[in-house]
């Protein structure tokens, strides 16, 4: 039987789902927070689905309304929270209705996947501990939203991706898994590229280590 395929600017297919998985009860609940394409968010949803990942993806947090992540959300049927920060009087305010969603519906695990915001006291103090990040760099090294482009403008030859927990810092929580390439040209959009198959892959890797 073919696989269907999730069907994207840039594609993750879905394998399959496990019909063992499917029968198994009290599945981990995860949560995927993004701002953007939402690649990770999917790759994790279909991990999720095949079975690859013991758990369920039970909610998908956006702060940019319009943002491509919520079209592929409503194609795997899971519901989205999406916010507009301005509409809040402040940080707090929007952190404290993620947190009574994510309590609402038994969240285990976040997965930060693109979302460009830094994590407030709220949602750290209500999850810490539960919050992981993927990040384009191979930390402590090229931390922020531009990491690729830093690195490749450094001269940098060896290329990676870290996952790690989310803390006060930024990109500075303690490192979970990492994963290096290796990369003798000057395009930043290649390096995305190249980083972006390894991200999906080494997430699901993590994400299904960490529940088990």
């Amino acid at each position: 039987m073919k696989s269907p395929t999730c069907r994207a600017s840039i594609s993750v297919s879905c394998s399959e789902p496990s019909v063992i998985l499917n029968e198994v009860k009290n599945l981990k609940q995860i949560a995927v927070f993004a701002s953007g394409s939402g690649t990770n968010f999917e790759a994790l949803a279909c991990a999720c689905e095949d079975g690859r990942i013991p758990a369920r993806c039970v909610l998908m947090v956006c702060d940019k309304p319009g943002a491509a992540v919520i079209e592929r959300a409503a194609r795997h049927g899971i519901p989205a929270f999406v916010f507009s920060p301005k509409d809040y009087p402040d940080k707090a305010a929007f952190e404290k209705e993620i947190v009574s969603r994510l309590d609402e519906l038994g969240v285990d695990l976040v997965c930060l996947a693109g979302y460009m915001r830094i994590v407030g006291d709220v949602l750290l103090g209500a999850y810490r501990g539960r919050i992981i990040n993927i990040h384009p760099s191979l930390l402590p090294s090229f931390k922020g939203a531009h990491a690729v482009e830093d690195a490749v403008a450094y001269g940098v030859k060896v290329f990676g991706i870290t996952i790690h927990y989310v803390d006060e810092s930024l990109d500075g929580g303690r490192i979970i898994a990492q994963r290096a390439f290796e990369y003798e040209g000057s395009d930043s959009a290649e390096v995305h590229r190249i980083g972006q198959a390894i991200e999906h892959q080494l997430y699901i890797e993590t994400v299904n280590k960490l529940l088990k």
